[in-house]
């Protein structure tokens, strides 16, 4: 928790972040357009689920007592008085000795009380019509019948406010007889890349340039935490370029700048924004300098640094939880899972690290945790980000890593 001096923690810029969120209005849309937005509200059942008591397998309803006992050297017979389908709305009255055909998914008639599945008669599926021969009774009443409500009552919560929902997710919403949900929009975001050297993927460079990968990472993690991407810009360091983008972003919610938030000559973002939010030096490496405040559009403004090991550690800790928190998200922080160090490393004197880390599952009883790359948490190693699935969290107060030393590990993927 305790930083340097003249720095702030990890907790305190957060605490700052999430004091600002205004979470964005509630939306209500089918099922189907609903994929990967968060759920606003509970999601209460409005039918039961099972809504009727039905088969579980393709065979005869039957009334127990009329089976109860039956075997190859003793078996039941019974007259085969109906043929129930799935779909089918009708209730056959069975009597004594009498048993209908059904099939998986269709509805129980009211006087059965079990199902005899075909592979428990002589004739089977072949001879189902007509009289049967059942061969093996049911061991009880009510085996392999599927009860009405066993897995939710109307009224009952099916899906708690706060989660994602994906397939599963919505599934059980139509199963439950809801056709539509109440979620939160997803933030609206823009992201603007800022530096001279920087030049588009694939372009041939000039000296001192260097490809542009930061719009390409912020891109994926803004809407991998559920965010609309309504611009992904790059300007220089000329302030009127970045004065223009900020302008057009008028209906943003967020918007998240790489670069320009140092202690430099050319520092961009500090130049044309220092008068509106606050920037900080944060005990955390990488990703000590940090520009955080809301813009006069009311958008909320990130200012990450350059180095794209930086940007990406920064927006796991400051922006993704800010993303998850307007969508009113159950949880706003990864797994944390606690593994033996495999190796040793470095750490940063007085500053949180977030080491860039991969796990070795070799072992599923004893997995470890490594460094990604040999070069450990440099914020340069754009290319060493790819076999990241982690990051190791070491606490300030912790002055190296030695083989076996427990380890918080932030699962992000």
């Amino acid at each position: 928790m305790t930083g340097s001096p003249g720095m702030r923690t990890v907790e305190e810029q957060l605490a700052d972040v999430l004091a600002a969120i205004v979470p964005t209005e509630t939306i209500t849309l089918p099922l189907r357009e609903a994929t990967g937005l968060t759920l606003a509200e509970p999601l209460l059942a409005l039918v039961d689920v099972p809504v009727f008591d039905n088969s579980a397998m393709d065979g005869f309803a039957v009334r127990f007592a009329d089976v109860v006992g039956a075997s190859p050297d003793r078996p039941a017979r019974l007259r085969v008085v109906a043929d129930l389908p799935a779909g089918t709305g009708d209730d056959p009255v069975l009597g004594a000795g009498e048993a209908a055909r059904i099939m998986t998914g269709s509805p129980m008639p009211t006087t059965a009380d079990a199902i005899v599945p075909f592979e428990d008669t002589s004739g089977g599926l072949d001879d189902s019509l007509g009289e049967i021969s059942v061969l093996h009774a049911p061991l009880r009443p009510g085996v392999h019948v599927r009860g009405r409500g066993e897995d939710l009552r109307a009224g009952d919560a099916v899906l708690p406010a706060g989660i994602v929902l994906g397939p599963l997710q919505l599934s059980a919403a139509a199963a439950s007889g809801s056709d539509r949900v109440v979620v939160s929009r997803a933030p609206r975001v823009v992201v603007v890349s800022t530096g001279t050297e920087l030049a588009d993927p694939g372009a041939e460079l000039s000296h001192g340039q260097i490809p542009e990968s930061n719009a390409t990472l912020l891109a994926g993690l803004v809407t991998a935490a559920g965010g609309q991407l309504l611009r992904v810009a790059r300007v220089t360091d000329e302030p009127d370029e970045l004065r223009a983008v900020l302008a057009d972003a008028r209906t943003a919610d967020v918007v998240v700048t790489t670069g320009g938030v140092s202690a430099g000559a050319y520092e961009v973002v500090k130049q044309v924004l220092e008068d509106e939010v606050a920037f900080s030096k944060v005990a955390m490496q990488p990703g000590k300098p940090q520009a955080f405040g809301r813009l006069a559009t009311g958008a909320l403004l990130f200012g990450l640094p350059g180095n794209p090991v930086s940007v990406a550690v920064s927006f796991e800790t400051f922006v993704r939880p800010a993303l998850l928190a307007m969508q009113r998200r159950e949880s706003l922080h990864r797994p944390v899972l606690r593994l033996p160090a495999a190796t040793s490393w470095r750490t940063p004197p007085g500053r949180r690290q977030y080491l860039p880390a991969a796990l070795d599952r070799v072992d599923p009883a004893a997995w470890t945790v490594r460094p990604a790359t040999g070069g450990g948490s440099g914020s340069h190693l754009a290319a060493g980000l790819a076999h990241a699935e982690a990051y190791a969290v070491v606490a300030a107060e912790t002055e190296a890593i030695e083989a076996g030393d427990l380890v918080d590990v932030m699962l992000i993927s």
